[in-house]
């Protein structure tokens, strides 16, 4: 047994809120309390002095892309290039370091970066003419080639759009521009790389995105696009380093059915221990930056978007994973797409008959009013990311929607107002994994990219504790783990945080703060 004394415990546990000491017994908590009744507890337990340091409960990231995310650790880094000029250079400079590489890889560009939004081949063939370039948009729901990588893709004048996505094309020669939307890029694009990666490959993805969340102080994740290549992945793994809940990403463009039996099949065999297929997950249409996502009213500029699931299509493929027990994510971040998820879900609870369910809707970033209530009506959890709402990436967002709707984007008080249940996540990596700084964007509503900005909307912002509970405690019910994750209290897993300063003393401290410890299961995975 291991007590640890003298800190600043967060529990996110309601009953008691904040204690002095624990004490580790195997790999749970036997006790969580006061000094004093940790030693009379565990009086001959190894003792170590937290030297007054804040703890919290593990980070429970409730949406990830657990590969994606560690892949990104190795690629181009396009996030923060403010313009064509300066992604030229990183593209070029990621393809000088990296002679050997066959492919040229980068992501994170922002529409905000390219001339008018609009990111051609011609802009990277100009610095990359002999090998294929790939670049994930920073949503990941779009992907910029070169002409070479369109070669190696077979995509010309000829191929056809997938259902739910877009080859953009020259508007005079026809020919495809090098800008892949949507599915075209989830079902062109990303298969083929999976298919000419390596094993080796997804192990070092792995590998770096296990370490990069233990050193900010995340034990759990709630991965959303777990596929074949991904799983053979983490069962080579073994044991993996953090506790994972999986949702098995299901195409559009293949029987849904099948994919549903598939889906359940693993959730049988992976429902014990670090890695839990816990249900699927349906991307029901695309983003707001790139006027992909499906609105009630069109775009400032007049445009709209379909729903990639169409409400017939959707519905009997809801309705069949909600029969076969699993528990269903949707992608909505439109508030057409919202409610066509809403009347899914309502669907499957009607067909299928009153049983437990969990079941959630992903992002919710523009959602109209009237549609705020049925989450609670319907027992939906509410998933979102704060990190989007971070100030410095807003003004493309906040352009294609208009002031008035604007302001209400991504309005985290309104669904627990209504009764809904919140979960925080960061939707790695098209945003930081770091858990503080989108505490911190929580907490103020303020940027933790360029902190200088003003905050918008800052009467959405949240009391630390409870974006901190929304980040682990019910993050974890809502995978189904609350009683062995996402907070300090007796018989749950001992998984948790120490932080070198206390970012309750004011959120520029959220900036800050770094992980000295993280403890899974009771063991030190990282110590700094």
């Amino acid at each position: 047994m291991i007590r640890y004394v003298n800190g600043k415990l967060f529990t996110a546990d309601p009953g008691q809120p904040w204690a002095s000491a624990l004490v580790v017994t195997g790999d749970r908590l036997g006790y969580v309390g006061d000094e004093q009744g940790a030693r009379h507890h565990a009086p001959e337990a190894t003792e170590v002095d937290l030297e007054g340091r804040t703890v919290l409960p593990g980070f429970v990231d409730g949406h990830v892309h657990l590969l994606m995310a560690g892949a990104a650790q190795l690629q181009a880094h396009l996030t923060d290039a403010g313009d064509l000029a300066e992604i030229q250079r990183r593209v070029r400079d990621w393809a000088r370091d990296n002679p050997d590489a066959p492919r040229v890889l980068g992501r994170g560009w922002l529409f905000d970066a390219v001339p008018e939004g609009r990111p051609t081949r011609d802009m990277l063939d100009t610095v990359v003419p002999d090998r294929p370039v790939y670049l994930d948009a920073n949503d990941y729901h779009s992907v910029w080639v070169n002409s070479a990588a369109l070669a190696e893709l077979g995509i010309d004048a000829n191929t056809p759009d997938p259902v739910g996505g877009r080859v953009d094309r020259d508007p005079v020669t026809g020919e495809p521009s090098g800008h892949l939307v949507e599915t075209a890029a989830q079902d062109l694009v990303w298969p083929f790389l999976e298919d000419v990666s390596t094993d080796a490959e997804r192990d070092r993805a792995l590998a770096a995105a296990t370490r990069a969340y233990q050193e900010s102080g995340v034990t759990g994740v709630v991965d959303m696009a777990l596929d074949e290549h991904g799983l053979a992945a983490l069962e080579r793994a073994g044991e993996p380093g953090m506790r994972i809940a999986a949702h098995w990403l299901i195409s559009r463009n293949r029987d849904p059915l099948e994919q549903v039996r598939r889906a359940a099949e693993l959730a049988e065999r992976h429902h014990t221990g670090r890695l839990r297929v816990v249900g699927v997950k349906f991307i029901v249409d695309g983003v707001i930056d790139g006027c992909t996502a499906s609105m009630n009213t069109p775009y400032v500029d007049g445009s709209n978007a379909e729903a990639i699931w169409e409400p017939e299509a959707l519905a009997p493929a809801v309705a069949a994973a909600d029969a076969a027990g699993l528990q269903i994510a949707l992608h909505a971040i439109g508030d057409r797409s919202v409610r066509i998820a809403l009347d899914a879900l309502e669907h499957a609870a009607r067909v299928n008959g009153p049983r437990t369910r969990r079941h959630r809707i992903e992002h919710l970033e523009y959602v109209d009013p009237a549609d705020v209530p049925r989450l609670a009506e319907l027992g939906v959890t509410a998933s979102m990311q704060p990190v989007h709402a971070d100030p410095a990436i807003r003004p493309n967002w906040a352009a294609m929607l208009g002031p008035g709707r604007a302001e209400r984007g991504f309005a985290w008080p309104e669904f627990t107002a209504a009764g809904a249940r919140l979960v925080f996540g960061t939707d790695a990596p098209t945003a930081p994994h770091p858990p503080l700084p989108n505490m911190f964007i929580a907490n103020t509503r303020r940027s933790a990219l360029s902190p200088e900005l003003p905050a918008l909307q800052p009467e959405f912002a949240l009391e630390l504790g409870e974006a901190i509970t929304h980040a682990s405690a019910d993050s974890a019910w809502a995978c189904g783990a609350e009683h062995d994750q996402g907070s300090l209290r007796a018989g749950l897993f001992a998984d948790f945080v120490v932080l070198d300063r206390d970012p309750f003393a004011g959120p520029e401290e959220l900036l800050r703060a770094d992980c000295v410890r993280t403890v899974l299961g009771g063991k030190t995975v990282f110590s700094d």
